[in-house]
């Protein structure tokens, strides 16, 4: 199974949708209770009945659920930082051979990189090799020129950059997930 591009994603919904519902059970409550339809809230009654500062324990319980608050939005902040898969190192020893080999996922990656920005049709490639050797996952983002035919380019990256490096760590599939960017900038030097 192929992990996610953009793991925080999933995080960022899950987070958003439980934020949502409890302002909605909070607003519900609200009205519900400005409605007379709460037996235990009176309509009339202020908000606040008593001006006098809380006790103690109330004024520790809200630093230490600010603190809380901030620590989760630090932990969210971190998340969107990490966003692909950290290069692995493989072992591409032949059995019964006298020597061995290793290569680390970085470099075939930024070797399928080089080809690839070779392309007319891309400015940048960000690309990400990992799993065990014989299970690559290939994670892209490719930075295209705007006009580019995204669907043909699509292709020619599978057809060709994928099949060469198919071909050069000898694996039969590479599960392969890719980001498309339009650039901003029409131009191009090379």
């Amino acid at each position: 199974m192929t992990r996610s591009l953009d793991r925080p994603a999933r995080m960022n919904r899950a987070l958003l949708a439980m934020i949502g519902l409890l302002l909605l059970a909070a607003g519900g409550y609200a009205v519900a209770a400005y409605g007379g339809h709460l037996s235990w809230v009176d309509p009339d009654d202020s908000l606040m009945p008593d001006t006098s500062a809380p006790p103690r324990w109330v004024l520790v319980a809200l630093v230490i659920g600010a603190i809380v608050i901030g620590l989760l939005c630090l932990r969210w902040i971190a998340a969107q930082l990490h966003r692909l898969p950290r290069p692995v190192t493989w072992d591409l020893t032949v059995p019964g051979a006298a020597g061995g080999t290793t290569l680390s996922s970085s470099v075939a990656a930024d070797a399928l990189a080089a080809d690839l920005e070779s392309y007319t049709e891309i400015r940048a490639v960000a690309a990400n090799l990992s799993g065990p050797e014989r299970a690559p996952e290939l994670h892209l983002i490719v930075t295209a020129h705007p006009g580019t035919d995204i669907t043909a380019l699509r292709r020619r990256i599978l057809g060709e950059g994928v099949a060469r490096l198919r071909q050069a760590l000898e694996v039969a599939v590479i599960p392969v997930s890719m980001e498309f960017r339009l650039n901003e900038h029409s131009h191009r030097t090379r």
